[in-house]
């Protein structure tokens, strides 16, 4: 299948402005499958924003309406939020007009610049998406860092390993991802694709540098540092 890794400047609280982007992109994209970053809808970190009511409200209303855009056979996995008792850091499969798939962060750091279990609820280990006759085994940021994720995705009949991300940039941080990822790989024998955001946001910046590792370990599409990038890679599955 034809999947585009869509690496994108989003602007934390911008529903609006971040909805256009990701619809530029999806037209842009000739492919199965457009994959955008974690939070992409709502930029991150957001923080006490996700408190607000009416921000819920218009991150999940926004998930509505770019599910319309799916009816053309192109799906797309996007990141956000969404409320069900209690609010999640989450990813969406949307394909067919329709939010077809929902899966909630399992990993909530809290370390650093991260302050996610605060203001998010962990959900619970996931379960792999079956897409199309194919099972996507999808890891919202540091839920690649945790092995436990992956090993679990493979033991459920994962096909693909994707990990949406808002991964900040640090000294020698694009060595440490890659070798997370290769150990995911190893673990799992599975492809992986790992999509990250780009772009400032106060005092934490994003470098990009998404990139396809495939099963036998190797990157076969690394994108570009510190700008917008939107690559279509073949993947056999």
């Amino acid at each position: 299948m034809n999947i585009a890794l869509a690496q994108i400047n989003f602007t934390v609280g911008d529903i609006s402005g971040n909805v256009a982007k990701i619809t530029e992109s999806y037209n842009n994209a000739h492919a199965d499958l457009i994959i955008f970053s974690e939070m992409s809808i709502i930029g991150y970190p957001p923080e006490d924003l996700v408190l607000r009511k009416s921000f819920q409200q218009a991150a999940m209303q926004a998930l509505v309406e770019l599910a319309k855009l799916t009816t053309n056979g192109k799906a797309m996995l996007v990141g956000g939020i969404w409320h069900d008792k209690e609010l999640y850091n989450a990813a969406f499969l949307l394909d067919d007009g329709k939010i077809i798939a929902t899966q909630y962060k399992h990993h909530l750091p809290n370390y650093g610049v991260f302050d996610e279990k605060r203001v998010f609820s962990e959900g619970v280990l996931p379960k792999p998406i079956l897409w199309r006759g194919k099972k996507l085994g999808v890891m919202i940021c540091e839920d690649m860092w945790k092995n436990d994720v992956a090993t679990t995705l493979k033991s459920q009949g994962a096909e693909l390993l994707i990990s949406i991300n808002a991964s900040p940039y640090e000294t020698n941080k694009e060595k440490r991802r890659e070798s997370v990822a290769l150990n995911c790989v190893k673990s799992t024998g599975l492809p992986l694709i790992y999509v990250n955001q780009i772009g400032g946001q106060d005092e934490i910046v994003f470098d990009g540098n998404s990139f396809f590792m495939s099963a036998d370990r190797k990157i076969l599409n690394q994108m570009l540092k510190f700008e917008e990038d939107l690559q279509i890679i073949d993947v056999l599955i």
